[in-house]
């Protein structure tokens, strides 16, 4: 082979070498757009995914609020619906906050023709009660065209029925429960047991009665008394609100105010409640306006999601010493 062909032969080599490097770089680089094409593809499709979720999160959430604004097509008007179930406590679903809240923001539309009180509720705390009960009245006094019935479900008792009988009418199911008209404290005693166990008590206080009803003590006969008295007085402010509330309607006997409960079909002998119905018979046939818009004011996204995991749990912890309720 002569020079000139050593040298030909040899260019050709390093050209094809260049050019085998050159196509390897553009494949490397090709590649790596494609894969930040890719890449980006994926990314909007889940901020995408993402703010749809936050969407449709938002609309759960706000909702409810917009839903009572929507203003009626027919003219007709609305009858508000304002739920209270489970335990009237500060803590749960049903406090006097949420529902003054609710009964205010249905008040407040003026296509509101009437309010129904949902009621399913075995009582509560007498303060929670107390506070709906006198918003109650002071919506009627403000605008006494405006019908506000009680609907109870399965119980009426206690506490709720303390807010039922400031509605102008209480409409009930044969079957269902209502009355408890009584205050209850309870509590624990263990002071048997532990003697049994072998523990020794020691309690410092400053006050005669800082450890009233203390359940490692043996009861005290002047502590009980006071208690009594106390529980005497807030009996008579529940009792004096149903009388104020159902005035002549009552049929008042020895086991009125007992705490004993009865049927809807006994309370509206007693007078306790006025006449059998539920949510839709009230609507459309005592205030007259069918559709219903639910005013209950929704929790919010983080409570339902943590479930009130610490409420509850200090809930639990203080049930265990003494509480005060209207049962």
């Amino acid at each position: 082979m002569s020079e000139n062909q050593w040298d030909e032969a040899k260019n050709g080599e390093q050209k094809m070498a260049e050019n085998w490097e050159r196509e390897a770089i553009e494949k490397l680089a090709f590649a790596a757009v494609t894969e930040q094409r890719r890449a980006r593809r994926w990314g909007i499709f889940f901020k995408s995914l993402m703010s749809l979720y936050l969407v449709v999160i938002l609309g759960i959430t706000v909702y409810p609020s917009f839903k009572q604004n929507i203003v009626d097509d027919n003219g007709e008007g609305h009858t508000a619906v304002v739920n209270i179930t489970g335990v009237i406590a500060e803590g749960s679903p049903a406090n006097a906050d949420s529902i003054i809240k609710a009964l205010r923001n249905a008040v407040k539309n003026e296509d509101t023709k009437g309010i129904i009180l949902h009621l399913n509720s075995p009582g509560g705390s007498p303060v929670q009660s107390s506070y709906i009960y006198n918003e109650i009245r002071k919506i009627k006094a403000a605008r006494p065209e405006l019908p506000i019935h009680a609907v109870a479900a399965d119980i009426c008792a206690s506490g709720c029925y303390f807010i039922a009988a400031a509605a102008d009418k209480i409409f009930v199911n044969p079957s269902s429960l209502v009355g408890s008209i009584g205050v209850i404290m309870n509590g624990f005693g263990f002071v048997d047991t532990m003697k049994m166990l072998g523990v020794e008590r020691r309690l410092v206080t400053a006050g005669a009665h800082k450890a009233l009803l203390d359940p490692f003590s043996p009861a005290n006969p002047d502590e009980k008394k006071y208690m009594d008295e106390l529980l005497a007085q807030v009996h008579q402010q529940f009792i004096d609100a149903v009388k104020t509330g159902r005035g002549s309607r009552l049929k008042e006997d020895k086991d009125t105010f007992s705490g004993l409960v009865w049927t809807g079909e006994q309370g509206k002998s007693f007078g306790l409640v006025d006449d059998f119905g539920n949510d839709d018979s009230v609507a459309t046939d005592v205030i007259g306006s069918k559709k219903r818009v639910n005013f209950t004011v929704q929790e919010n996204l983080m409570d339902r999601l943590a479930g009130k995991m610490g409420a509850s749990f200090a809930q639990t912890i203080g049930a265990v010493g003494k509480t005060l309720l209207l049962q």
